[in-house]
């Protein structure tokens, strides 16, 4: 079993204090503590488990740098559309604790990584699932109850990838002429944000935050930070993901199932498809960009490297369609630009 390793003696002491004030009859057992799953914050998840063998999930949110009140909100607000979420079994708002139920422990992203290696046509079934669950999101969401994804948020996010992508990790500084192109860059970018449908946004709707669950059933994480926002955007964090990627091919199809369902359904994608596909690819770039950002953040503020190992995929997603579309061809100069200073890994997005 892997050690819990705990940021100060406090927290830990906290921690089993509040665990010895939960309800006696969950029968929890303090010595089965585990290591869960990471976040890509200050935020983690343990596993606990009870003295039948019924397991549970504790959510350790430090206080100082996270708010777990968003997450009840947005968590009963997915339940509420019949998306499949953790129960919140007990909580300690001020403390940043939550024991939630047990989604399992089998990501999206282990079974999509595993059915390109050995079985393809068992990727269909789970993307289908996930589509699904995203139309319900979308569909019976509050969008009125989130957090609007406003110009200034949308410019907050392009930021992260210039102070951390553009001159933390490769030491640019842009001049004048490079200062206009990403300023047009990013006038594009936010009127495609502003201009599309607004319905509830999960905001990182990507493979690692679902979960395979019995019956079908896809599990839903990291859910408290959705907004109300785009409607192509939650789309294009599943087909275009940072950490796997598939051929445009089989983007399309499954863009193309989304399109034909969601117009079924009533939600207010437009009418061509060719234009919400240019939505789609939009909204994946300035996500890309934010990512790209994150991801040298993670490397060197908070001493994650591994994340960097993804920046080529995500330049070579950021590339592909700022050279499709000519008003982002200021864009594909300053991209192409830092890409002179990458070691090249081999990475070819197919």
């Amino acid at each position: 079993m892997n050690a819990i390793l705990w940021p100060t003696p406090q927290r830990k002491e906290a921690f089993f204090h509040w665990l010895r004030s939960l309800p006696t009859e969950l029968h929890l057992q303090a010595d089965s503590l585990q290591p869960a799953n990471a976040d890509a914050s200050s935020r983690r998840y343990l596993r606990l488990f009870d003295s039948s063998g019924g397991s549970y999930i504790i959510m350790d949110a430090p206080p100082e740098s996270n708010d777990v009140r968003p997450f009840l909100k947005v968590g009963a607000m997915m339940a509420a559309c019949g998306l499949h979420v953790p129960e919140v079994l007990a909580a300690d708002v001020d403390q940043g604790w939550l024991l939630l139920s047990d989604l399992g422990s089998e990501p999206y992203l282990q079974a999509l990584l595993a059915a390109q290696q050995n079985d393809a046509a068992s990727a269909g079934p789970l993307m289908r699932a996930a589509l699904q669950a995203l139309i319900q999101w979308q569909l019976k969401g509050d969008a009125a109850q989130l957090p609007v994804y406003d110009e200034a948020f949308v410019r907050r996010e392009l930021q992260i990838f210039v102070d951390w992508c553009v001159q933390r990790e490769f030491g640019k500084s842009w001049d004048e002429s490079q200062q206009k192109w990403w300023e047009h860059s990013c006038q594009v970018l936010v009127r495609n944000m502003l201009e599309q449908p607004q319905v509830a946004m999960h905001r990182d709707f990507m493979v690692r935050n679902l979960m395979v669950c019995p019956g079908g059933q896809v599990g839903v994480l990291d859910f408290q930070d959705a907004v109300r926002g785009p409607i192509a955007y939650d789309l294009a964090s599943l087909l275009r993901d940072a950490f796997i990627s598939w051929d445009e091919e089989q983007e399309l199809d499954w863009a193309i199932r989304y399109w034909e369902q969601a117009r079924k359904a009533g939600l207010p994608v437009d009418e061509d498809f060719g234009e919400f596909w240019r939505q789609v690819e939009w909204s994946g770039l300035q996500r890309h960009l934010k990512i790209l950002g994150l991801f040298c953040r993670l490397k060197h503020r908070d001493a994650k490297p591994h994340y960097a190992e993804d920046l080529p995929r995500l330049f070579a997603y950021a590339i592909k369609v700022s050279t499709r579309y000519v008003q982002l061809s200021p864009l594909t100069h300053l991209l192409q630009d830092l890409q002179g200073g990458m070691v090249d890994t081999g990475f070819t997005l197919r």
